[in-house]
């Protein structure tokens, strides 16, 4: 590869992680809650993008791609982490995710029972908030169509069950 096109491809690099910063961001934030967590999270998702930029097709969107890569490295970073440390804190943490202010009891409520769900549960959840669509959410979690259904119904009900339990 030319020194051209090594720069070429950084600045195409850069210029895709900071037009979907907030993506990556907005996957750590749910995963984790200390910021320095947050910021060492984000570096290695980053540094997993730039690792599989070069072999990017196109074959879906850019914002498909970086969920992938992110909720994947994520979920891997939470599990050795786990390996490591023992039991990782999940706490919630509305001050870093979310602008509590602004929010009604109830949505800080919602985001309390999600961040009680499985990782692949939250990353559906994500996604769903995120108004992507099941065929979308099952590009990007690799599941079938129908199981993307399937789950998020069983995921809705399993927060509706939790919901009823807090009342």
């Amino acid at each position: 590869m030319s020194k051209n096109d090594q720069t070429e491809l950084e600045q195409s690099f850069i210029r895709m992680v900071r037009e979907n910063e907030r993506i990556i961001y907005k996957v750590c934030s749910f995963y984790v809650s200390e910021q320095s967590t947050i910021e060492d999270l984000y570096q290695e998702t980053v540094l997993n993008l730039w690792k599989s930029f070069p072999k990017f097709k196109n074959e879906s969107s850019y914002s498909t791609w970086i969920y992938r890569i992110s909720l994947n490295s994520c979920i891997s970073d939470l599990r050795k982490m786990r390996r490591h440390k023992g039991k990782v804190s999940l706490s919630f943490s509305e001050e870093i995710a979310f602008e509590p202010d602004n929010m009604e009891e109830e949505v800080r409520e919602f985001y309390q029972l999600i961040y009680q769900l499985k990782n692949l549960e939250r990353a559906i959840v994500l996604l769903w908030l995120e108004e992507k669509s099941y065929q979308e959410i099952a590009d990007i979690t690799g599941l079938s169509l129908s199981n993307v259904a399937t789950k998020l119904k069983r995921i809705k009900e399993k927060l509706k069950t939790m919901s009823n339990q807090l009342n």
